[in-house]
């Protein structure tokens, strides 16, 4: 059990707060925009995207481009205090401003403009209040360890000076910081080891909210490292009271395939497992809850005036490049020149399964319909008129990989992921990503192996998202579909021959 996420595809870094019956998490966005995607679930199984925390520009500070990956929005954390919704974070394109700290009455939005917490230099920030109504703050210091100080979260200012107040159990990184008080004990509950292999979640407790704290005595309360367990990287967790005063935990994980040292291309996603308390002290169930089933599947044909919460871009507002006419379809206004290699204007949305396919309608228009990681780590097929081709950048590499000429502009796009065998030492990846287009079904220009869009490969800390960039000019997009299971490989003709 505890195989399936609750939320699939790049969410990392969960956090959960309860306000009567509902529950509520938010992710990490990094470079994308916009950011902090926030749902509600009353099962905790079955959850639905309400919107996005920061969703204006005087919120929300990423830029796009290479430099721009793996910076943005880092582990955000909701509460729900005294009728009020808080959410803080860091923003690591501004993390000299100190953590930014906005609140909602509506957890749907809108959230306020952020103010910030200067003098408090670090990231992961966690706010938490005491019986007397003081608001906490404790945040991953660049020191190594925990710090803390009371915060006005209406403003932002700091009350008291900053202090370290744990240091962890001696493993690497400790971060991802959540404080919360249960029967007259303060428990810190972190992520350490790092987000990788080594990733574990730990917890101390003491009596008083600054310490000293005891870590538990018998080690991480969760890790998978050094296991075959097909969930692996797991750790930064945050906890949850429930309505009928069980608790359970939210935390992240990835699931590698292929052989060693395996890859995971979704990046890392929001698992669930229940907690029960021995000894004052939680104790991990991890097969207390069903396996969960969301569905993924959608078809987009861009009818509403306004863009559905799950389409983000990297470094840049969807609303600011994509126009409707209120007739259905969405025009994408100009994007990146057809040489370049840096996305200016993509409308994507996460890749959620281990295997899928897109199709996209665009009746006008030159564009590329991409599965990207980042700017240097992308696979798609690009129309330029009557011409398709099937195009990859891996690093320094940038080819043109197939082509062909004479498809008709109302032909659909089309990328998948499909599996690869598993084959003891045999050296697969953990998929295949086909690119090309449908007529008399799908049509592959031209296929490459998935390793080269994982995180092993690329680095950093999102995952894949699949997108729509027009090139040049403008381009129309009337339909966009997303299936939640691709058939299988298709054989690859040869087009080599072909020159647009």
């Amino acid at each position: 059990m505890g195989a399936a996420p609750i939320l699939p595809g790049f969410h990392p870094d969960p956090s959960i707060c309860r306000a009567g019956k509902d529950y509520y998490l938010i992710n990490s966005s990094f470079e994308y925009f916009p950011g902090v995607p926030i749902f509600t679930s009353r099962d905790l199984l079955t959850w639905r995207q309400i919107g996005n925390v920061l969703d204006r520009e005087s919120q929300l500070n990423v830029s796009p481009g290479i430099t721009g990956a793996g910076k943005g929005i880092y582990a955000p954390t909701i509460r729900f205090h005294d009728g009020r919704f808080w959410m803080a974070t860091t923003n690591i394109t501004d993390v000299v401003k100190g953590h930014l700290i906005v609140h909602a009455e509506d957890p749907a939005g809108p959230w306020s403009d952020p103010v910030y917490t200067s003098g408090a230099i670090g990231w992961d920030p966690d706010p938490s209040w005491d019986e007397e109504g003081q608001c906490h703050l404790a945040w991953a210091d660049p020191r190594g360890g925990i710090a803390h100080a009371t915060v006005d979260p209406v403003t932002g200012q700091l009350l008291s000076a900053t202090e370290l107040i744990w240091q962890g159990t001696g493993l690497s990184s400790p971060e991802g910081p959540h404080l919360f008080q249960r029967n007259g004990w303060w428990y810190l509950l972190v992520a350490e080891g790092g987000t990788g292999p080594g990733h574990a979640v730990t917890i101390g407790r003491a009596r008083s909210i600054t310490g000293p704290y005891e870590a538990h005595p018998e080690g991480p309360l969760l890790t998978h490292r050094s296991t075959s367990h097909p969930v692996q990287n797991t750790g930064h967790a945050d906890l949850v009271e429930l309505i009928d005063g069980s608790w359970a935990m939210v935390y992240l994980g990835v699931r590698p395939r292929g052989e060693f040292p395996r890859f995971h291309v979704n990046g890392r996603e929001t698992f669930l497992a229940g907690v029960d308390w021995a000894d004052e002290w939680p104790v991990v169930v991890p097969d207390r809850y069903q396996e969960p089933r969301p569905a993924t599947s959608f078809v987009d044909y861009f009818g509403a005036p306004e863009l559905h919460s799950r389409w983000i871009s990297p470094g840049v507002p969807p609303i600011s490049f994509c126009r409707f006419d209120g007739s259905g379809g969405v025009t994408l206004t100009s994007g990146r020149r057809p040489d370049d290699r840096e996305a200016k204007n993509l409308l994507a949305v996460r890749a959620r399964d281990a295997e899928w396919q897109v199709n996209v309608e665009a009746p006008a228009g030159d564009l590329s319909l991409i599965v990207r990681i980042d700017d240097a780590h992308w696979a798609g097929v690009e129309r330029r008129g009557d011409v398709l081709s099937a195009r990859a950048v891996i690093g320094p590499m940038d080819q043109t990989l197939a082509s062909k000429n004479g498809i008709p502009v109302g032909v659909p796009l089309a990328v998948r992921a499909v599996g690869s065998p598993q084959q003891h030492g045999v050296r697969t990846g953990p998929d295949r990503v086909e690119l090309g287009y449908l007529q008399d079904g799908f049509t592959v220009l031209a296929a490459i192996d998935g390793r080269y869009l994982s995180t092993e490969v690329a680095g950093g800390f999102t995952g894949r998202v699949i997108g729509v960039e027009a090139l040049t000019g403008q381009a129309r997009v009337d339909r966009f579909e997303y299936s939640a299971a691709a058939s299988e490989p298709a054989a690859i003709p040869d087009f080599s021959e072909v020159q647009p």
